[in-house]
């Protein structure tokens, strides 16, 4: 497998990935906004039917429109704030749309297919390069906002109360946000890369006690759901994204199975406790 160049990219990419995508995850959840990832990555493949029409690379275009689609949540989301849900439905909306009329003019029709489920032939030096310049700066905001990140993901009014510049951080956010989805699209799959954001967050939540346990595990497993995918993917010949979620959510029962048996013996400890404590007392 190692003997490809094309697998050594792609297990590189995906490895940078698999950091890049939990650590938004994480926010993403914990702001309630997961949607907005799914809002992105499909708003996304406007993006990359323009790049194939115009002859560019689609994932600069990706990106371009996934910055474009996330300030514009931000912003409606900021005009109407009782109404968030609403704002990601509308860009969604609006880039499958646009998706759908300019796919029909992309010229190739399994170059186009690639990024709906994404493709591990397709990585090229170039997406590795990007991925690689993008992985820096979102591993530096996550580590020195880090509290600041935490403390948005509580409320924005708390966290201008400690002194945290809301606008500056989540427009640092989006704006990495947008760049990370859209290049997670040619290896995940611009219709999957929602579910490897949410998915290991949500089995980390299964055994975590605090957001910074919860970030280390989500990393954890959103590393091994992407190494394990992408090798299944050479070997059994199938999409690497279809792989990597359904890894996903195997390990997501495992873990819920694993939660609910701890749950189960930790109950049955107290009680055995308890009845030794009254036999003792009697």
């Amino acid at each position: 497998m190692l003997e490809f160049d094309f697998m050594r990219r792609a297990l590189l990419a995906g490895f940078l990935l698999s950091i890049m995508v939990p650590l938004i995850g994480v926010v993403m959840v914990n702001r309630r906004t997961s949607m907005v990832g799914d809002a992105l990555s499909h708003t996304s493949l406007a993006g990359v039917a323009l790049g194939l029409i115009f002859g560019f690379d689609p994932v600069l275009g990706a990106i371009a429109v996934c910055i474009v689609a996330g300030f514009s949540i931000e912003t409606i989301r900021k005009r109407f704030p009782h109404y968030g849900d609403m704002a990601t439905a509308v860009i969604m909306s609006t880039g499958l749309g646009l998706a759908a009329i300019l796919s029909d003019f992309a010229p190739g029709g399994n170059t186009f297919e690639s990024y709906l489920f994404g493709s591990i032939s397709s990585i090229t030096t170039a997406d590795l390069r990007n991925v690689i310049i993008v992985f820096f700066p979102v591993m530096i905001c996550s580590i020195f906002l880090y509290g600041a990140l935490l403390d948005i993901s509580i409320d924005n009014n708390l966290a201008r109360i400690a002194g945290v510049k809301v606008e500056l951080v989540n427009g640092i956010f989006t704006l990495l946000s947008a760049i990370t989805i859209a290049l997670a699209c040619k290896i995940v799959g611009a219709l999957l890369v929602a579910s490897l954001i949410v998915l290991p967050v949500a089995t980390a939540l299964f055994v975590s006690r605090s957001y910074k346990s919860t970030m280390i595990i989500t990393i954890v497993l959103g590393i091994i759901y992407t190494m394990v995918g992408i090798t299944t993917s050479y070997y059994y010949e199938i999409k690497p994204g279809g792989a990597i979620v359904l890894n996903a959510v195997v390990g997501m029962l495992i873990m819920s199975i694993y939660s609910k048996l701890r749950k189960i013996s930790h109950h049955d400890e107290l009680h055995r406790a308890g009845g030794n404590s009254k036999a003792a007392g009697f």
